[in-house]
């Protein structure tokens, strides 16, 4: 397939992005970039870590979502005392046939939403692992498929973190991006107050892709061109977070453990989904920018010294960033 060939079947398939994206602006207000990275999660078949204070309009963005692409959704409260079956389900017995039959669980959705993923103890956390990795659940000694498109949007609390359990290091890696979720500004919040300061506020999206048309946009997106002085940086960018010293000096007093090569292959996807959904049949180097914060956040571990003085990973990222060549 020539450039101009993938070119112009990406026009012709990405469509329905700017149509999910005006029908989830019906009932979401601000929060672009939030959407942006739900569909970059969606093209690259990865799934999404969100991080914000309450009632920022999380789980109304993933409704909005499941609702835009008629695609089943579940949600799941975390809490302390939930347990694996909650989730995947169980074998349930029939004394009469004297055999099990399984009970799958609600995770068997196309979208699934873990609220607050941190305040569920390891061991469903584990549980909800091998979902996302295999796509599939285990019960008994069968194994059953997930749907698919199947994506796990899950959210944690900054901020209270009394009776929460941190996610393992090995878990987060898992989440192709962590997605900071900000307050909207001035006139986005009046916005708000306009739409929905009503004893019924419209939360309901209508249909207007299918998880077919995902699919379909899925393969152009594995088709994208990535120059190899683009995967290069991208390389580079990687190694920067594991040996500082090469790039920065002070990075080396703030890095503990730099990104696994699980990173660098999420950031060459999310590189592709970006130009995707920028209507380009390669990658640019602007690309892999827009995408090294999400894919990067959570793969940085810091030193104590970078804690004690207040140093984001973030700020990290952004001085590799600034001092990886760009081709």
């Amino acid at each position: 397939m020539t450039t101009e060939q993938l070119q112009e079947q990406i026009f012709e398939s990405s469509g329905w992005i700017h149509a999910v994206k005006d029908e989830m602006g019906k009932v979401l207000v601000g929060q672009d970039q939030l959407v942006d990275r739900l569909l970059v999660g969606l093209l690259c078949n990865g799934h999404i870590l969100l991080e914000g204070v309450p009632g920022l309009a999380k789980t109304l963005a993933v409704k909005a979502l499941s609702g835009s692409l008629s695609a089943s959704f579940a949600r799941f409260q975390f809490t302390p005392d939930l347990l694996p079956a909650d989730l995947v389900g169980t074998m349930i017995y029939h004394p009469q046939e004297m055999k099990f039959e399984p009970k799958l669980g609600p995770i068997f959705n196309n979208l699934i939403l873990a609220d607050e993923i941190n305040r569920a103890p390891a061991k469903v956390q584990s549980a909800l692992l091998e979902a996302m990795q295999e796509k599939q659940v285990t019960l008994g000694d069968r194994s059953y498929p997930l749907p698919k498109p199947f994506l796990v949007l899950a959210t944690q609390n900054p901020i209270d973190q009394e009776g929460t359990y941190q996610l393992p290091e090995a878990q987060l890696d898992r989440f192709l991006l962590k997605v900071n979720v900000n307050y909207p500004s001035k006139d986005e919040e009046l916005e708000i107050l306009n739409r929905m300061a009503t004893s019924a506020p419209v939360y309901e999206t209508r249909n207007v892709a299918t998880p077919e048309q995902v699919s379909a946009s899925r393969d152009l997106v594995n088709h994208i061109y990535i120059d190899d002085s683009i995967r290069k940086y991208i390389v580079d960018l990687i190694d920067a977070t594991r040996h500082p010293l090469r790039v920065d000096a002070p990075l080396n007093n703030w890095i503990r453990a730099g990104a696994s090569p699980r990173g660098t292959i999420n950031l060459a996807l999310a590189a592709r989904a970006c130009a995707f959904m920028n209507g380009r049949a390669f990658v640019t180097p602007q690309d892999v920018k827009d995408m090294a914060m999400d894919v990067l956040r959570h793969r940085i571990l810091l030193t104590y010294e970078a804690e004690a003085e207040g140093i984001t990973t973030d700020a990290i990222i952004a001085r590799i960033l600034s001092k990886v060549v760009v081709p």
